[in-house]
């Protein structure tokens, strides 16, 4: 790394000798919470939702918190799952699990302190009050809820509630953010009107995107059907539907609310943005002609209060630029890709740069592992909030703000219109 001058009234101490060195020699030490004494001291911990995801936060946990807490109980619609997930838990955890087809009997057990809800979107926000009203301190995966309403009735209940809740926006754990969030307010890249963000997907003919694999022996006796349903359109029993949910607009919100949510919620976090007042998206299914109802094509523009716009981008058919957010300022450019690289770029100006802008040297820092650090330092921000030691990184709050940008997407392609925000009386219309 080159020698760098920094920004008038900061010095290269204060930006390296802090939590910038912090996160370069030790980017995810363990924070101060919960080293258990013994077994009793653990936080029970019960999981809903053992598909991909679920399995993925299974491993992200015993990498991280089996010190600090238990997986106690599990709960999933596909028995096959339940079987798989407790086998990794006997082997990892060296325990015996309880395992449930139905989460409210899950939330009945008062020895459970803390639920991971990890099913799919549109059971969320049910999933969430519920748990809630048991008593229980809550990981939701992202998107909060299926719906900007049902978002807002989660935050209505949760005004009276004294439990945790994290959402899953694991890119706020993730360092490299944090050192761009302080980057940019050290004025490394001036004043910032604009930014990119994108993700991109390849793969091959014979595995076609969100085409997960469907379990040999799955039938309609060891699925769940109508609790895999909830409150969606009563429909026949469907495996790809069951294992392959993202693809129809009844489960999921599609590329709006899987990838560009977690892209707009950093780049609001590194750039300290409120919500969104209006977005226009469009797409189309153009790399793979299926059954599937959600774009595998698909773009968006986000105005914001204060002069700032977000250009989005997601295709499924070329992989070479991979994904990341570039926050472009007037004076300089910081881009993070694919989760473990940063880089900086200052202003040329045509070789006119004023010198406090033509004094510094491009950067760039990568962390290995850093996707699944970032995972792991999530989960254990959690539980450190669940003991009073930390407060959560991603709480319902902003959960709420970062769900609302992929809600619009969602709403504008699906209408065909721009869609307006008001963040004031919290509604939207079509302009």
């Amino acid at each position: 790394m080159q020698q760098q001058r920094l920004p008038d009234g900061v010095s290269r101490r204060e930006f390296l000798g802090g939590s910038a060195a912090v996160a370069l020699a030790a980017p995810f030490a363990a924070p101060s919470a919960g080293a258990a004494t013994g077994p009793n001291d653990k936080i029970a911990v019960g999981i809903i939702g053992l598909g991909i995801r679920g399995s993925y936060l299974l491993e992200r946990f015993f990498a991280s918190s089996k010190d600090t807490a238990a997986i106690a109980s599990i709960c999933d619609a596909y028995t096959g799952n339940l079987a798989k997930a407790g086998a990794r838990i006997r082997t990892l955890g060296g325990n015996v699990p309880k395992t449930y087809g139905d989460y409210r009997e899950l939330l009945q057990d008062r020895s459970i302190d803390a639920v991971i809800i990890a099913t799919p979107e549109h059971l969320h926000a049910t999933m969430l009050l519920d748990a809630l009203q048991a008593g229980k301190h809550v990981y939701t995966e992202k998107p909060l809820a299926h719906t900007i309403e049902e978002g807002e009735k989660i935050l209505r209940v949760a005004e009276t509630s004294r439990q945790v809740v994290q959402v899953g926006t694991q890119n706020r754990s993730n360092p490299l953010y944090t050192k761009a969030k302080e980057m940019v307010a050290a004025g490394m890249i001036g004043e910032v009107h604009y930014a990119r963000a994108f993700w991109y997907r390849n793969s091959l003919d014979d595995a076609p995107a969100w085409r997960y694999a469907i379990p040999a022996d799955a039938t309609e006796q060891n699925t769940d059907w109508n609790r895999f349903l909830g409150d969606a359109p009563k429909r026949p029993f469907s495996k790809p539907r069951f294992f392959q949910w993202r693809l129809y607009w009844d489960y999921s919100g599609g590329i709006s609310t899987d990838l560009l949510v977690h892209q707009t919620d950093i780049t609001q976090f590194v750039l300290d943005k409120a919500p969104p007042v209006s977005c226009m998206a469009s797409g189309a299914i153009l790399r793979w002609k299926d059954d599937r109802e959600v774009p595998d094509t698909f773009g968006a523009v986000f105005e914001y209060p204060g002069g700032f716009h977000i250009d989005y981008s997601c295709y499924f058919g070329n992989d070479h630029y991979g994904f990341g957010e570039q926050f472009m300022g007037n004076e300089g450019t910081i881009e993070v890709l694919n989760r473990v690289s940063l880089n900086f770029y200052p202003e040329k100006l045509g070789g006119k740069a004023p010198a406090r802008v033509a004094a510094r040297q491009s950067l760039s820092m990568t962390l290995a592992d850093n996707e699944n650090k970032a995972a792991e330092a999530h989960i254990v921000n959690f539980f450190a909030a669940v003991r009073g030691r930390e407060k959560p990184i991603a709480p319902l709050e902003s959960g709420r703000q970062a769900a609302i940008s992929g809600h619009l997407a969602t709403l504008s392609f699906r209408r065909g219109q721009k869609m307006l925000w008001d963040e004031q009386s919290r509604t939207y219309r079509g302009a």
